[in-house]
């Protein structure tokens, strides 16, 4: 079998399923969205990605994913760990492909059924609390100011994936002579974040995805010492071996 190009924007299909053989969350997850037809490779891939590492650092909570799309994140932080009670997904429109998504991952989960709550509308009229975990992947340009700005407020865990950084209206800090802008300007937002008390985990997911491949978690609060890859034992928490 050819090897699987997880950067592609072909969408995974009845053909594709021959790619998630094993009963792994993952692959068990990836055969379910095939029925979908719906969902590209890359989405897939980095949405997965995402989730495993935010759950292996953060548990519980309810999830407020912001500019969701078609709402995979949050699905799959749910299967990940079943204490999470819901998620609400926010954004200016809910794409035809969320129904499609919700639909084939509820019949294979029942336990999904009303815990993904669809908001159309502005994303300031988002409301997050102490116990949110607040998460949006690929936040274009000052999107993901706005999202820390949201979990700084509400002093709640948050993890974001920073997309098209906006070198004229993102803050670089005066440091692109030092490194490159996008660097620069998710360097300030950790800096920025720990000048408001939260610690900080600065993490990738894998290049071979997408070279949009930082993601930022943050916490009101150390946690104790954090590691960039412990074991994580979430995907047994849905379904027992």
């Amino acid at each position: 079998m050819d090897p699987l190009d997880r950067s592609s924007d072909n969408v995974l299909n009845r053909y594709t399923t021959r790619w998630f053989e094993g009963e792994s969350l993952v692959n068990r997850i990836g055969r379910t969205l095939c029925l979908a037809e719906c969902v590209s490779r890359k989405e897939f891939f980095e949405s997965w990605e995402t989730a495993k590492r935010l759950r292996r650092q953060m548990r519980g909570g309810t999830i407020l994913e912001l500019a969701a799309g078609h709402g995979l994140l949050s699905a799959m932080l749910l299967l990940l760990d079943d204490t999470s009670p819901s998620a609400t997904l926010v954004d200016t429109s809910m794409p035809p492909s969320f129904a499609k998504i919700y639909a084939v991952l509820r019949e294979r989960w029942p336990q999904l059924s009303g815990r993904l709550n669809y908001v159309e509308g502005p994303l300031e009229e988002a409301v997050a609390d102490s116990h949110s975990l607040v998460v949006s992947i690929h936040a274009c340009g000052t999107l993901t100011d706005r999202v820390l700005d949201m979990a700084i407020s509400a002093g709640c865990r948050v993890g974001v994936v920073p997309c098209c950084h906006d070198y004229k209206r993102c803050d670089t800090g005066g440091l692109t002579n030092w490194m490159e802008g996008s660097l620069a300007i998710d360097a300030m937002r950790v800096a920025r974040l720990r000048h408001q008390g939260f610690r900080v985990a600065a993490l990738n997911i894998p290049r071979d995805i997408t070279p949009k491949n930082h993601l930022l978690l943050a916490w009101p609060e150390p946690k104790g010492p954090v590691d960039e890859e412990p074991p994580c034992q979430a995907e047994t928490t849905v379904e027992p071996l």
